[in-house]
């Protein structure tokens, strides 16, 4: 039960120093993973990205949530998806665009500079 681990381990982080905390594999543990802290909590691409946020409360941040395999697809599904996740996020404020993990071996470098330039883009709208 790693709860009361991580929340000893982030109440012994210098004070205001930001903690994003990131737990990959198990939605079902976002609440737990609110209540063990941090200003940020990380989504992997497992979890509807409302609903995480609705679960670890939107008074936080929320981090992710991206599939990374998306960046092995075409450019036009890949850009297609981002679009999808960055719509239903709706602009609300507190959301760090990112992968729900991290980037894969052999990822197509192209395809990582087309999803920044992407969200840049996005975003400026």
């Amino acid at each position: 039960y790693v709860q009361p681990h991580t929340r000893r381990l982030i109440s012994g982080v210098k004070s205001g120093t930001p903690v994003i905390n990131f737990l990959t594999g198990n939605p079902a543990l976002l609440p737990l993973v609110a209540e063990a802290g941090g200003e940020v909590i990380g989504l992997d691409w497992r979890v509807d990205i409302c609903d995480g946020w609705k679960n670890v409360g939107f008074d936080r941040a929320v981090q992710g949530n991206l599939d990374p395999v998306l960046l092995f697809a075409d450019r036009e599904t890949l850009l297609r998806k981002t679009r999808e996740l960055l719509e239903r996020v709706g602009g609300r404020p507190g959301h760090i665009f990112n992968l729900g993990h991290g980037v894969l071996p052999d990822t197509p470098v192209d395809n990582v500079l087309a999803l920044i330039d992407f969200v840049h883009e996005f975003g400026q709208r």
